[in-house]
């Protein structure tokens, strides 16, 4: 990443702070939040030392790098003794458990990099959890019916637009909910991993964003369903969509 680093501060006269946080499953989670967090609040009591305006700091990051980044903002949301930021930038991030069945995931299952599979593969070493649960996360056994409601109002097929509908999409069958299942997999909603599970006391003090999504994408709805999230929040969104992109594209 330090070339793409290099590339975003000279084009637009920025210092850049890469934060090398330590990796799953050798760190298991939360450490990468915990660093990213550790790393910022540090930067914002020092920005003037490297030069920044303190009110202009900005997290950014894509992927994973994206989750990180609003879970960071969302963890500082509430912090009196920091400056706020300025912004968040989110390029093709993921941020929800709770369907991976929407149509970004169906019609872009077996697309690379990030195929269907793959994704959950990933999330799961991050969580160090027995990947033995996919079949039932894919099939949504892991939401408790209590909580299927409140989670409904953030992450549903009905608030993706007609237009991503188009290239192939099937509502999903419901399958009957594994207690088991669910204590296994329950620290995936947790909004430092599911960011868009976050309460809205949480959201409205969020920064206004950007937020990158590519049509090629499994986690491109997660994208759209978290910039509605913040858009009904009143937070102002700058998006941008690559019709033609996939994930990594960056």
């Amino acid at each position: 990443y330090e070339r793409i680093c290099q590339y975003i501060a000279r084009k637009s006269d920025s210092v850049v702070v890469s934060v090398g946080y330590r990796l799953a499953p050798e760190h298991p989670y939360p450490t990468q939040f915990e660093d990213c967090v550790t790393a910022t609040v540090h930067f914002m009591r020092t920005a003037q030392d490297y030069g920044v305006d303190p009110s202009r700091i900005i997290t950014c990051g894509d992927s994973s790098g994206g989750t990180l980044s609003t879970a960071v903002a969302q963890a500082l949301g509430n912090r009196r003794d920091l400056p706020k930021l300025r912004a968040q930038i989110l390029i093709y991030p993921y941020s929800q458990c709770v369907d991976f069945n929407l149509p970004s995931y169906q019609q872009n299952k077996r697309i690379p990099v990030l195929l269907k599979e793959r994704t959950l593969y990933l999330g799961l070493k991050h969580l160090n959890k027995d990947l033995s649960v996919m079949e039932a996360l894919f099939k949504g056994c892991h939401i408790p019916e209590d909580l299927k409601p409140k989670y409904q109002k953030w992450v549903s097929s009905d608030y993706i637009p007609h237009e991503f509908k188009t290239r192939g999409y099937e509502p999903s069958a419901t399958h009957p909910f594994s207690k088991e299942v669910y204590t296994e997999v329950k620290s995936m909603f947790d909004p430092v991993y599911s960011p868009l599970l976050a309460e809205d006391s949480v959201i409205d003090r969020l920064p206004e964003a950007f937020i990158l999504t590519c049509e090629y994408d499994v986690l491109r709805d997660d994208g759209l369903l978290y910039k509605k999230r913040l858009e009904d929040h009143g937070i102002k969104v700058t998006w941008c969509h690559l019709q033609e992109g996939f994930h990594g594209s960056v």
